[in-house]
């Protein structure tokens, strides 16, 4: 009957929050959280029966609130492709969602520095702006930036150049309003190739910065 009522439970929530053929993130998220919720209800209760009890409620409300974090990535992810869709267009920005709980935006370093400098472009601002509109407004997530470079150089020159990247586009994540609180940065220099560095295409795919989007709660 619990399990009964679990899985009765988990297809009210995955089918409220249906928006096509298939399972979404949102639905994913709802059944990962009440599996989490189930597994920490059965480490709570001084009998079996309190065991089962605190199974299903943990079930239950993890599923909601696995839900809960899906459906807020899926709106931001859809919000991020919708303001950013001339640069994606133009293979400036990339948008991927790398897990159920992970936004990662890819920033092309051509168009967002100019080479050997961590100062962001003119003209990429515009395109910052429209990310921090986004983050903003969805201030129940952790935002942070990581910069890549390719293996031109010293490893050690390249590290600090990532740093400097990403410690800028924190800064103007900061001064665009996003709360200093949510936001970190970090540099990966050359460690992270997305491609070979042996041909110029290769290296301009490793010059970048991302953006990773979590949920905070």
């Amino acid at each position: 009957m619990k399990t009964t009522l679990i899985a009765a439970s988990l297809a009210l929530i995955v089918s409220g929050c249906a928006t096509d053929g298939g399972v979404n993130k949102t639905q994913a998220g709802a059944v990962i959280g009440a599996v989490l919720g189930a597994a920490a209800g059965n480490q709570t209760g001084d009998s079996k029966k309190e065991r089962r009890n605190d199974r299903v409620v943990g079930a239950i409300l993890g599923a909601a609130a696995g839900a809960g974090v899906g459906r807020v990535l899926d709106n931001q992810e859809a919000e991020l492709n919708q303001a950013l869709e001339d640069e994606k267009i133009a293979r400036q920005v990339e948008v991927q969602r790398v897990r159920e709980d992970l936004l990662r935006l890819t920033l092309d370093s051509e168009i967002s520095f100019d080479f050997d400098s961590a100062e962001i472009k003119p003209a990429f601002r515009n395109s910052l702006d429209k990310v921090a509109d986004v983050l903003v407004r969805y201030e129940k997530s952790d935002v942070r930036v990581v910069g890549h470079t390719d293996s031109i150089g010293s490893a050690t020159y390249n590290q600090t150049l990532s740093e400097r990247r990403a410690a800028a586009v924190e800064r103007y994540l900061a001064d665009s309003g996003v709360a200093a609180s949510r936001l970190s940065s970090a540099g990966a220099g050359e460690s992270q190739p997305r491609d070979t560095n042996d041909t110029e295409a290769g290296r301009q795919l490793n010059r970048r910065v991302e953006i990773f989007i979590s949920p905070n709660e």
